[in-house]
């Protein structure tokens, strides 16, 4: 199995008063900007004990007849309440594999992570997509803060919920990481053996591109920099009593590179929008940067095996350079399958070129 497959197949607080702040969340925000914001309407807060979930079906994806679904809420290890859709076949029998997913870093369970779980319960397997801790319909105050220790315990704690459903068997869990959300999930699979196959698509490793931006072009000078103006932020917080937020997301001025265009042209448009994802014109704090910068969450990435790993990434894909140094820090089995004139949204929701079966053989092999 290990072989490189190239197959052919808004209320947004903001509080960014002077260039040098904006300079700032461009080297440190470099990973970040370009994926979206939550509005603080939904910052005002879900106490712990007492979110509400909408009822309604407010997904970007239409409702499959082929599946039950039904909303949950689990705990993670530090006591924040997480929000979940579960996935599961119709007239399913006896015990079955199960899938964990999430990402992209930035989008909430009703856009990326919601599509890949429903399709995977078509074909046979119970699925969960959930949305990180302080986002979504999750809990965690304050609102829009990213982690990535508490953001990989939120994959564990969402393999913790769907072990305990009584037809899932918990000898055949997988898990599906999308974008930002893949370098958290094969972080997550590097310690928490309960995992027996793991997918990233379309992934971001977002400490490497926090601390050194796009194609690590950031300078020594320029993280000293940012981190000095990341550290007298905390200070403007704490006198405040709450965070700053970056501006917007993904809405464009002009000038921007192709990238960031498919970004807004899935966030910001009927075709991805959703008023709940950081993504959607909304923005993470200021101070999120702060904990990935000093922490590389792929150190121990060969760990995941025995276990497989699989990448799938898009050849246009303005990421692909952290998922092929994933994929060769990667011990066996491993394996690399690109999809030819993709780009790195295209594998958000385009289920022609998502490859699903490939996810069905991959699952079905590494879960029997």
């Amino acid at each position: 199995m290990d072989k490189h497959a190239e197959t052919s197949n808004m209320t947004v607080k903001k509080d960014i008063t002077n260039k040098s702040r904006r300079n700032m969340m461009k080297i440190a925000g470099a990973g970040i900007v370009a994926l979206g914001v939550n509005s603080l309407t939904a910052t005002t807060a879900f106490a712990q004990s007492s979110i509400l979930l909408n009822d309604e079906w407010d997904k970007k994806f239409a409702k499959s007849d082929k599946v039950d679904h039904k909303k949950v809420t689990f705990k993670n290890r530090y006591g924040i309440t997480l929000a979940a859709d579960l996935y599961q076949p119709k007239n399913a029998d006896g015990t079955l594999p199960a899938i964990v997913v999430g990402g992209p870093f930035g989008a909430v369970k009703e856009q990326s992570s919601g599509l890949y779980a429903q399709t995977m319960a078509e074909r046979g397997f119970i699925s969960l997509a959930f949305d990180p801790s302080y986002t979504g319909e999750s809990g965690g105050e304050p609102r829009n803060i990213a982690s990535p220790d508490i953001n990989t315990e939120d994959f564990s704690a969402a393999i913790d919920c769907i072990g305990m459903q009584k037809n899932v068997d918990r000898e055949r869990i997988g898990m599906i990481g999308i974008c930002g959300w893949g370098g958290m999930a094969l972080n997550a699979a590097a310690s928490d053996k309960r995992v027996k196959a793991v997918v990233a698509s379309t992934m971001y490793d977002m400490t490497r591109v926090m601390s050194k931006g796009y194609n690590d072009s950031v300078t020594s000078e320029q993280r000293a920099q940012t981190l000095e103006q990341l550290s007298q932020q905390r200070w403007q917080d704490a006198e405040k009593g709450m965070p700053a937020y970056q501006a917007p997301y993904n809405v464009l001025k002009g000038g921007e590179p192709q990238f960031m265009v498919d970004y807004h042209d899935y966030y910001m448009t009927p075709r991805g929008y959703h008023p709940r994802a950081v993504n959607s014109g909304n923005a993470w704090s200021q101070t999120t940067p702060l904990s990935f910068m000093n922490m590389p969450i792929l150190s121990y990435i060969d760990e995941i095996a025995p276990h497989p790993t699989l990448f799938i990434h898009g050849e246009k894909a303005h990421s692909l350079y952290m998922a092929k140094t994933a994929y060769e820090n990667a011990a066996k089995p491993k394996e690399l399958m690109i999809i030819p004139g993709a780009s790195h949204v295209d594998l958000y929701d385009q289920v022609d070129i998502i490859p699903f079966d490939k996810l069905t053989t991959f699952f079905k092999q590494h879960l029997s």
